[in-house]
């Protein structure tokens, strides 16, 4: 058995106070979307919570999808730095940006500099998307779709040259004698329809077409900061799991469980020449603390 854990979106903070030529770009209107709101609705104490429940259950690697930053300060970027270290060891923690990792032009190059070391690739190439991990019976395919955009515009981006290396990577994989159990982790909703406009994949269509043609075992997500699963059609014409978590620092809007603070873990095992993959989420309960809360159902009736 493999376990992967999977968290994302944690906004670490605070952000410290910006210089006045720093807000002279979308910053200005993100921090002061974070002084009216989002550091209320982003608890650090939370997120040590969940980082700390994480690291005493049993996983053999996580992957985190995204969203480190807040602005894109270049303060920021040592601080997710210690973050991504809390999780664990550039070997046993898979990371790729988000919207926010990316938020004006140099953030993304900046943050990316930093935390070099969780985004390299097996052939020895670091902060170069798409890249491969091979992890026990798993490949995992990390992908960016962290794209500058304007105001009030959190829509990513994968572009041709990236999808077309997917697809490769993804269609030689599953020709191997015993190909691996493939998980493609990825900021944003991949499908169409995914998030609402403005906050989408603008390439979804292609690249759910071209799952529809390499395949894939499970798609992992972050950006909406609620808890979902969705099926895109693989070559095969069954469903291809496509499972969004919350933000792992999110405190509970009304007691809405789908868009509490938590993370996902998926035991991967082979059986009878197939995998076999049991997933669970675990997070923050109504009476605060962190505890198993659901069983992810990832076959479509």
């Amino acid at each position: 058995m493999f376990r992967l854990a999977h968290l994302t979106d944690p906004h670490v903070g605070p952000i410290a106070r910006p210089r006045l030529r720093q807000l002279l770009s979308k910053r200005a209107t993100g921090y002061v979307n974070w002084r009216r709101g989002r550091s209320r609705h982003h608890d650090m104490e939370i997120l040590a919570a969940l980082v700390a429940d994480l690291r005493t259950q049993p996983h053999d690697h996580v992957a985190c999808t995204g969203d480190l930053c807040n602005i894109g300060l270049p303060s920021e970027w040592a601080t997710a730095r210690d973050f991504l270290q809390a999780l664990g060891t550039p070997d046993t923690v898979s990371f790729v940006p988000g919207n926010h990792d990316a938020y004006v032009r140099g953030s993304l190059e900046g943050l990316l500099k930093a935390c070099s070391a969780w985004t390299s690739g097996d052939d020895g190439t670091d902060g170069v998307f798409p890249y491969l991990r091979r992890r026990g019976p798993l490949a995992l395919i990390g992908v960016s779709s962290a794209i500058p955009t304007k105001p009030f515009v959190a829509s990513g981006r994968l572009g041709p040259p990236q999808i077309e290396t997917v697809e490769a990577i993804l269609t030689r994989l599953g020709r191997e004698p015993e190909p691996p159990f493939r998980v493609v982790m990825i900021h944003h909703p991949p499908q169409p329809g995914g998030a609402s406009p403005g906050r989408e994949l603008k390439d979804a269509e292609t690249f759910t077409a071209m799952i529809g043609r390499a395949g894939a075992d499970l798609i992992l997500h972050g950006h909406n900061h609620v808890g979902s699963i969705g099926f895109v059609r693989g070559p095969d014409g069954t469903g291809v799991p496509v499972v969004g978590a919350p933000s792992a620092s999110a405190v509970s809007h009304g007691g809405a469980l789908h868009r509490r603070a938590s993370y996902h873990v998926y035991a991967v095992t082979r059986a009878d020449n197939r995998y076999v993959i049991e997933a669970k989420e675990r997070g923050l309960t109504e009476a605060g603390t962190i505890a198993d809360l659901r069983v992810l159902k990832l076959t479509r009736r």
